[in-house]
């Protein structure tokens, strides 16, 4: 009895060993398979980017006329600027403009109260006429006594000094008109015209004011606006090709907003400054744009284009096709397989939306434009819209992606 009872423990011993092994291997490949999984779903997740598809544009490298331009920050400044001021001292009757109005040479712009120039002016033409009549009965007198000085009726000083009362008189009477003209003059001071054909500014006095010819703040500014000028910088060392095209003739100049591709206006450049700012290393120049629709405005800041020349048949690709890398300047170019490789690029002039290539791109090749960011060597790609190429860029064709 106590051996069958010894025996069966011993068994139910060897079992609950067998049953603690096979539950801890079951426990382990548990553990093992769930390790495993994670890394079989990120193989998964791996194979299938390698293979995603990625949409892009792409642009041709094409032959085209290219404008090379050299660039510049500038200040809008009107064409001539006049602070309209009084020249006599009066009271402001009207005010001949309203604000913000578009004036011309001659227009009557502020009136002062006219009258004590009409008075004066009514006195110099009294004192002319009263020594014109004195004027007149001298001669008469003086006619008399030359006719009897040869008769000894008349003494040689008296006709002497009928003579120069004659010509007293006379000077007196130039003198007269000299005032005349004075008070003539400060008549029509009094009638304030625009210097200039331009646009008013804000009036700086009121009607009823008392205003002085010593006053410095004016009555008002007046800009002309059309045409208009834009004073700008370039490096000192662009001036060598500057002087040069100039000598072949009037250079072309483009203003843009800030964004530098809405164009505001088109000139051209009237002067070259005579000396370099020595602590910037820049020289000024001065265009002049006729500013026909009034897009540009004094103190506004533009950016300045100077068409200096055009490289002829130059290979050319947009600039969004160029990527800077730590190896220098590359391009992502489409293969016939649909994927892109990554090919280093040396990049001439540089211009707007437009880079000449020197070297690493052929003719007719196509390059990617936008989504580089997302792209790497091997990534298969989808032509999403074609993007334009530099030919049509040259030709104002750019367009804005999608």
């Amino acid at each position: 009895m106590l051996n069958r009872v010894g025996g069966w423990e011993i068994w139910i011993t060897r079992h609950r060993v067998r049953l603690t092994f096979l539950a801890a291997g079951a426990a382990v490949l548990v553990v093992l398979s769930l390790h495993a999984l994670p890394r079989s779903a990120a193989a998964d997740r791996k194979k299938q980017g390698a293979q995603e598809t990625i949409a892009v544009e792409a642009a041709s490298v094409t032959r085209a006329n290219v404008p090379i331009s050299v660039e510049g920050l500038g200040t809008v400044q009107a064409f001539n600027t006049v602070t309209v001021t009084s020249r006599v001292d009066g009271a402001l009757q009207k005010l001949g403009f309203t604000e913000g109005q578009m004036v011309r040479k001659g227009d009557l712009l502020a009136q002062i109260d006219p009258r004590p120039f009409k008075a004066a002016l009514g006195l110099a033409e009294a004192a002319k006429a009263k020594d014109e009549a004195q004027l007149a009965s001298a001669k008469q007198d003086l006619q008399r006594y030359t006719l009897l000085a040869p008769q000894n009726l008349a003494s040689q000083q008296v006709l002497d000094a009928q003579k120069a009362t004659v010509s007293g008189l006379e000077a007196q009477i130039k003198g007269d008109q000299a005032n005349i003209d004075n008070a003539r003059t400060q008549l029509e001071y009094s009638a304030i015209t625009s210097p200039i054909d331009g646009r008013t500014g804000i009036r700086k006095v009121d009607v009823g004011n008392n205003i002085h010819a010593t006053d410095t703040s004016g009555i008002v500014v007046v800009t002309q606006l059309q045409p208009i000028t834009v004073i700008f910088t370039l490096p000192e060392e662009d001036l060598s090709q500057i002087n040069s095209a100039m000598s072949r003739g009037a250079l072309p100049v483009s203003a843009f907003a800030r964004d530098e591709s809405t164009e505001l206006d088109r000139g051209t450049l009237q002067l070259v400054d005579n000396q370099i700012d020595q602590t910037t290393g820049t020289i000024r120049l001065k265009a002049v744009f006729p500013n026909t629709n009034s897009t540009l405005w004094p103190g506004q800041y533009v950016n300045t284009r100077v068409l200096v020349r055009t490289q002829s048949n130059a290979l050319t690709v947009p600039a969004a096709a160029l990527q800077r890398g730590p190896n220098g300047i590359f391009a992502y170019v489409v293969k016939p397989d649909s994927t892109v490789e990554a090919r280093p690029v040396q990049v001439g002039e540089e211009t707007g939306n437009i880079a000449v290539v020197q070297n690493g791109l052929r003719e007719g090749e196509r390059v990617a434009t936008s989504n580089q960011y997302r792209l790497e060597p091997g990534s298969h790609v989808r032509i999403a819209e074609p993007a334009a190429s530099a030919t049509e860029l040259a030709k104002g064709g750019d367009r804005s992606p999608p």
